[in-house]
């Protein structure tokens, strides 16, 4: 069976670990709506996070970078009055520059990003949601923050009023996340945040157009009424959705079949239950195991 995922930067990629270790082959479409350019590289968070995990090489005590990674660059930086938003490691920063000389050498994101899945031995397709510039925004009390800001600076902090995504009106679906549309037998949404992880990748060209016409199942980022991981709850009530399983269904509800919640949750929509927590390798792969199985049954 081909599978095509949409994912973020946290949640998903968890999912994707364990899915690999099933099977190696499948695709999935990124969100860059989260991208930034720092000392003079690309930072692609999301992507990142999705090759390292599939790659077995996350920092899975964060859930960002790389293991055992070193900052002395970025420390010496610090020292010399350069102050980074984000903390970056030694081996991860090689990953940016070599997208960067790539990007400024012609390459688009799409073929950077398969150069760098490539050098990590991902046999999985990896794919940037599309090649033009979009920027999550989050209105809070002290104006207009870039995600990166938002999240990383003020640490998520600030209340949030209204989010947008700038630059998503010009933005185009590439052949290669078409294609695998097309050509998967199910779509399967991660448990990433439904507002600035996937909706970025929903909103591009005729996305939710397509998913009308597959079989697409989700898995809830949230127990209760509380985010498994990140800012999902400030960003889905400044979205306008409620903070539960039912809430990320409607987000999705246009196109959505079926959603996978905890197992104590409810949902007003078609759902299925199951542990959705993912706290170690094991529970990664169950799962996975479990998605399959649920896929399998609608076909």
């Amino acid at each position: 069976m081909k599978l095509c995922f949409l994912s973020g930067g946290t949640g998903t990629p968890k999912l994707l670990r364990g899915y690999s270790k099933i099977n190696p082959d499948f695709s999935v479409v990124v969100n860059i709506a989260e991208d930034v350019w720092i000392s003079g590289n690309k930072i692609c968070p999301d992507i990142d996070s999705v090759v390292y995990a599939i790659a077995d090489v996350i920092d899975d005590s964060k859930w960002w970078g790389i293991k055992n990674d070193t900052f002395i660059t970025h420390r010496r930086l610090k020292e010399l009055g350069f102050e980074e938003e984000m903390i970056i490691g030694d081996v991860d920063r090689a990953t940016h520059i070599a997208r960067s000389e790539m990007l400024r050498n012609g390459f688009t994101l799409t073929e950077a990003t398969r150069a760098i899945k490539n050098a990590f031995g991902v046999k999985a397709e990896v794919l940037p949601v599309c090649e033009e510039e979009v920027s999550t925004y989050v209105k809070t009390p002290k104006g207009w923050l870039h995600f990166q800001e938002f999240w990383v600076v003020e640490r998520g902090k600030p209340e949030v009023e209204k989010v947008e995504f700038r630059g998503i009106e010009k933005a185009k679906l590439t052949k290669d996340v078409k294609r695998a549309v097309i050509e998967s037998d199910a779509i399967v949404i991660g448990p990433s945040n439904p507002v600035t992880s996937i909706t970025p990748i929903l909103e591009v060209g005729e996305m939710r157009k397509m998913l009308k016409d597959k079989f697409v199942v989700a898995i809830s980022p949230i127990v209760g009424k509380k985010a498994v991981s990140g800012p999902a709850e400030k960003l889905m009530r400044a979205f306008g959705l409620e903070v539960s399983a039912s809430g990320v269904a409607e987000c999705y509800s246009d196109f959505l079949d079926l959603i996978v919640v905890h197992e104590k949750d409810d949902c007003e929509f078609k759902h299925v239950k199951t542990n959705i927590l993912m706290k170690c390798r094991e529970d990664e792969i169950r799962l996975a195991k479990f998605l399959l199985d649920v896929i399998g049954q609608n076909f």
